[in-house]
């Protein structure tokens, strides 16, 4: 028979709520220790039934040489710093373009976040799509390394 009320509700204000005498529910010893404690003595026959972790490998660890950490920065970031970056030495201007090497400044990847004013001509190993099109659409040229 499936209970349509949960039993404890049923047993409210019963004192032991269906666990005999007072005694007998007390403290960890009922509870057969604290954690994992016997995990390996009296519990054992509950990790072999119930943790599926713990026999045998499980998962997936992809190796380091195919882990590539992406470092982006966003087109706003650069159209905003193009003049400091110019200052600074760490971008040049040629025909009106300001050409910013992005590797210099410690990125890899360029994205699309942000309006684009000027004509840049930005060198990256990685451009999003949205970026290659604003940098276009603003007069400037993206060049892959």
């Amino acid at each position: 028979m499936i209970r349509t009320k949960r039993k404890i509700n049923k047993m409210r204000g019963s004192r032991t709520i269906g666990g005999g005498c007072s005694k007998k529910r007390r403290g960890a010893g009922h509870r057969g220790g604290r954690g994992m404690a016997g995990s390996h003595k009296h519990r054992w026959t509950w990790i072999v039934k119930y943790d599926p972790k713990h026999f045998g490998k499980y998962g997936f660890k992809r190796p380091q040489k195919s882990v590539k950490d992406v470092i982006p920065v966003n087109l706003s970031y650069l159209d905003e710093k193009s003049e400091q970056l110019l200052e600074q030495g760490l971008a040049k201007k040629e025909n009106d373009v300001i050409v910013i090497d992005v590797t210099n400044l410690g990125y890899n990847k360029v994205l699309g976040q942000g309006k684009i004013t000027k004509a840049l001509l930005v060198k990256s190993p990685e451009f999003s799509g949205l970026a290659e099109k604003k940098i276009q659409e603003a007069g400037g040229e993206s060049v892959t390394l």
